[in-house]
């Protein structure tokens, strides 16, 4: 069974699943007014330069400055000078340090102007990351302006295709610049790549041209819509279904489709159903899951799945699965299951940067290396990369991901308004103690006074229950009236606590 993209655009926002092999194993959501900027390309101006972190901030007109890393400066620093960059010392290169790598300062100052690639979306209160090791995609070739080598995706895996698409690659290269073959070259030949060819090198001119004549900040390309990038990125020789909900979308997909081949729009569907596309194909509730910490597996056990700034942490259970024969084989079987489905859900959620995946403990340490083989495996599908020790003896696996965009976490949630983001909050039990703490203090500051307490009804049944002692004895000794007023809206740590003097004898 080959793959299908669904594609559902509405007004608010647009929403995309790929499913392969009858499962899903990539979604993505873009809201209407917080379009992706990655892959667009600006003409920018420096704001200041940072040599203890090797970066500079550049105004490139978004919302925040964005920021540049040096190792995203081109390979060759004069390759960069040349392109783009105007120097200022009198033999037009830029000073270079004893130990022949030019710093930051070395290479920028502010003011300057520099033509940038978004590398990386602004993610919370950070701005885009930037490179200038510009990239333009098409549908069969990946044009590198500014990298003079040829390579073929790593998901072409058959070595007499992978030569014979690097011999095309290196006739078609230009004086200037070389060119990456998609996944979605595999059987093309030599003219379909010479026509992107030809393409990508007249985009990337005008991009030359209009950075001659801009003044930053300014864009100078700008990706395709949403849906159709997709197309553009995933659409391959084993995509049987592209299904759109939206006719104007349909439409510049299938006009897309058709520039290469016109056969190509019978696999386009423009779908016109009554219930939503994702019901149709069995999608509405299989996306929602994605947010749930647990993963139930089908032999019975689990994944827990836990966020964190720092890291993301995979915990792998047995669950209800008690095998077949001995305890090992058990937990092999577990382990197995457990490694295709982590990679999927990696995939699934859109996980980045560091991931450690706990597995149950394996004793032999050929079952740790079969385990850590089905990683390997089930994670080459992604288009993201990765890196993978082995597994360790205590069961534990160190890997990274490429943030490709932000996570769907990221993405679909917000910080918990009563937790703040922790995942648990107080128990009735101890704020209600935190409560009758604050009451007795008040009533020794304040005698004669009446206090109303809004809470919500679950922590005041608590202070009654725990106060039926004290706040009697604080009426009597100190002549105070405590009123609790139960509030069902309330969240269960959060209170108000008012002081009234009217009505009370001797004030």
């Amino acid at each position: 069974m080959g793959s299908q993209l669904i594609i559902s655009k509405a007004a608010c926002d647009t929403r995309a699943a790929l499913v392969e092999d009858g499962r899903l194993v990539e979604f993505f959501l873009e809201r209407r007014g917080e379009e992706d900027p990655t892959g667009n390309i600006y003409k920018g101006r420096v704001i200041k330069v940072l040599p203890g972190i090797a970066a500079a901030f550049v105004d490139i007109g978004l919302e925040r400055p964005a920021y540049l890393y040096v190792d995203e400066i081109s390979d060759t620093w004069d390759d960069f000078y040349s392109l783009w960059l105007k120097s200022e010392t009198p033999d037009g290169m830029p000073a270079v340090r004893e130990q022949g790598q030019p710093g930051i300062e070395d290479l920028l100052s502010p003011g300057q102007e520099v033509v940038v690639q978004v590398h990386r979306p602004p993610r919370g209160g950070k701005g885009a990351r930037l490179t200038t090791h510009i990239t333009l995609a098409g549908h069969y070739l990946v044009y590198t302006p500014t990298t003079s080598q040829v390579g073929v995706s790593r998901r072409l895996t058959e070595e007499g295709e992978r030569e014979r698409l690097k011999g095309i690659l290196t006739e078609l290269k230009p004086e200037r610049g070389g060119f990456i073959a998609r996944t979605a070259s595999l059987s093309q030949d030599q003219d379909t790549l010479a026509r992107e060819r030809e393409q990508l090198v007249a985009r990337w001119q005008k991009i030359v041209r209009k950075s001659e004549t801009s003044r930053a900040p300014a864009l100078l390309h700008q990706e395709p819509e949403f849906a159709v990038r997709l197309v553009r990125d995933l659409f391959g020789p084993d995509m049987d279904l592209v299904a759109v909900d939206d006719p104007d979308t349909c439409r510049e997909i299938e006009e897309y489709l058709a520039g290469f081949h016109p056969w190509l729009r019978a696999r386009v569907e423009c779908y016109t159903g009554a219930e939503s596309i994702f019901s149709r194909y069995g999608l509405e509730v299989e996306w929602r899951r994605l947010l749930a910490p647990q993963v139930w597996l089908k032999s019975g056990g689990y994944l827990v799945i836990d966020t964190t700034e720092a890291l993301t942490a995979i915990d792998v259970n047995t669950g209800r699965f008690t095998g077949k024969s001995n305890l090992e084989e058990t937990i092999l079987q577990t382990n197995l299951e457990a490694a295709r489905e982590a990679a999927r859900q990696i995939r699934l959620r859109n996980l980045g940067g560091l991931i450690i995946i706990d597995f149950i403990d394996m004793a032999k340490a050929a079952h740790r290396q079969v385990v850590h083989e089905e990683l390997l495996a089930a994670l080459k599908r992604d288009r993201a990369k990765t890196m993978v020790l082995p597994i360790s003896p205590l069961g534990l696996v160190e890997m990274t991901r490429q943030r490709l965009r932000d996570s769907l976490v990221q993405l679909a949630t917000e910080a918990c308004p009563c937790c703040q983001g922790q995942g648990a909050v107080l128990s009735p039990l101890v704020v209600a103690h935190d409560l009758l703490r604050q009451l007795s203090a008040e009533a020794r500051e304040f005698p004669g006074c009446r206090f109303t307490l809004q809470l919500h009804p679950e922590v005041a049944a608590t202070l009654r229950e725990e106060g039926r002692e004290l706040l009697p004895r604080l009426t009597a000794d100190f002549q105070v009236e405590i009123r609790l007023l139960e509030e069902p809206s309330f969240p269960r740590g959060h209170y108000n606590l008012t002081r009234d003097w009217r009505g009370l004898k001797g004030r």
